[in-house]
């Protein structure tokens, strides 16, 4: 849970800057918005969650 909590804070940060620095649409955004649903609601979804658990335990095993 708390890693949900966390990509979803890093990636509406992520948004928020493209949104304003980078020129996104905010119609870009919400299409982008709208793609994660239908993932998240799509047979796929635990396939894209297993890679981002696996991303996150590598990253949380390399020494800075």
């Amino acid at each position: 849970m708390a890693l949900s909590i966390s990509v979803v804070l890093l990636l509406t940060v992520i948004t928020v800057i493209l949104i304003r620095r980078s020129g996104l649409n905010v119609w870009h955004a919400l299409v982008c918005v709208l793609l994660g649903f239908y993932l998240a609601g799509s047979s796929i979804a635990p396939s894209i969650s297993t890679f981002t658990d696996n991303v996150a335990g590598m990253l949380s095993g390399i020494d800075f």
